[in-house]
């Protein structure tokens, strides 16, 4: 299915600056999809797999931070931060989520096309040992339980840890295993997104 270079994912929650790095992405030839928000942008890299992914900072909901440490920790997809502030504390969180490339907006397609075009080469040049490194699971957290989190840190503004801790309450309380509960609870809402 890939036609070229390969697979973005693109998060902006400002449609023009989304639609211009869409646009000029895929003109280099790569196969972008495209988010304006945090929750789509999980959803979307579940399903698609993108080998990059180009992340806004800051935006409504969840932010490029919280995306970039769901793909770091489950689905091992590396990324980028696109921003408009360079300052000390979001520098220092960029370096310690452990992203490829730091952009300070504004940017033309030109500046960040080969910014793009080095992370692919260098994640590919790097995948074979890279394999060996594969970063370790943690004990019970998978997708479904990774999700119910995401869903608990954006209906409620937690951080992930505190998510964790009151989607494990929530079990215990009601005497079911983790994975159960966090299935009751994505079922829950994808139900409710159902009914329009």
């Amino acid at each position: 299915m890939s036609n070229g270079k390969g697979k973005i994912l693109v998060v902006d929650d400002d449609r023009l600056v989304l639609a211009t790095l869409t646009y000029g992405l895929a003109q280099a030839g790569f196969e972008v999809i495209d988010a304006d928000n945090g929750d789509d942008a999980i959803l979307l890299a579940r399903e698609h797999r993108p080998e990059l992914a180009l992340l806004d900072i800051r935006m409504e909901g969840l932010s490029g931070f919280d995306v970039a440490a769901y793909l770091r920790e489950y689905l091992q997809i590396p990324f980028m931060f696109l921003s408009a502030f360079a300052d000390e504390e979001t520098v220092a969180k960029v370096k310690e989520l452990g992203a490829v490339a730091y952009l300070v907006k504004p940017l033309d397609i030109h500046q960040i096309v080969p910014a793009v075009e080095a992370a692919f080469a260098n994640r590919r040049s790097a995948a074979a040992p890279a394999q060996a490194l594969t970063p370790k699971p943690e004990p019970a957290l998978d997708q479904l339980v990774a999700l119910a989190v995401g869903v608990l840190m954006h209906r409620y503004s937690l951080n992930r840890q505190e998510a964790l801790a009151r989607l494990q309450k929530l079990s215990a309380t009601e005497g079911r295993e983790l994975e159960d509960q966090a299935l009751r609870l994505v079922e829950a809402v994808e139900l409710l997104a159902s009914v329009k």
